[in-house]
């Protein structure tokens, strides 16, 4: 008689464990159905370099900018937009009052470049190529966009400009600019890598 009741109630443990086991994996099987399909993750994206770097989209008035090793003071922005498409111009200032701008656009990629005005350069857009210090720029592209200016950037608050870019050799660049009436200005530019620009934001997001 005790052989038979010892037979039972291993009988009963051992259905309770396959039930407790059986529960188990259905519910483990529910929930790997109803976990999402992972994203697709752009391999160029470059949220790791942002994290790292500070994010050139967001920078703006205040914030500090190094490019190549020179500390600079963003002044002020200008916001662009042609249609559907932005795009940013920053006015910086190192600590010897040299200046320059930092142009943050995506095409669909992060492109950085930085520009000097070129005084009385004497250079007019129009001519298919253009020849300057001994290189050859060849037209690019041209148009008329809207303005929006932030903080001090020495223009309007807002209005049009219109603009001749021009590409030369080895990422050299040269862009011409006329701000409402006013007539043409020309600045020299380069490409910049993710690598040459650090973002350090001081001011408020």
């Amino acid at each position: 008689m005790r052989g038979v009741v010892s037979l039972i109630v291993v009988l009963l443990i051992v259905a309770v464990v396959a039930t407790v086991l059986g529960v188990l994996a259905i519910r483990r099987s529910r929930e790997g159905r109803q976990q999402p399909a992972a994203r697709p993750v752009d391999p160029f994206h470059t949220g790791d370099q942002d994290s790292l770097r500070g994010d050139p989209r967001a920078l703006k008035a205040g914030d500090i900018v190094e490019i190549r090793g020179i500390t600079y003071t963003a002044r002020g922005t200008l916001r662009m937009s042609e249609g559907g498409w932005t795009w940013s111009e920053h006015l910086l200032d190192d600590a010897k009052g040299t200046q320059l701008w930092l142009g943050v656009e995506e095409d669909p990629d992060l492109i950085l470049s930085a520009w000097t005005p070129l005084a009385e350069s004497g250079l007019a857009p129009g001519p298919a190529t253009i020849e300057h210090d001994g290189r050859t720029f060849r037209s690019d592209e041209s148009g008329s966009a809207e303005f929006r200016s932030e903080a001090t950037t020495g223009l309007d608050d807002s209005g049009t400009v219109r603009y001749h870019d021009y590409e030369g050799p080895d990422g050299a660049l040269l862009s011409f600019e006329a701000y409402g009436d006013a007539g043409w200005e020309a600045a020299l530019g380069e490409t910049l890598s993710r690598y040459d620009v650090t973002i350090y934001p001081v001011s408020p997001q």
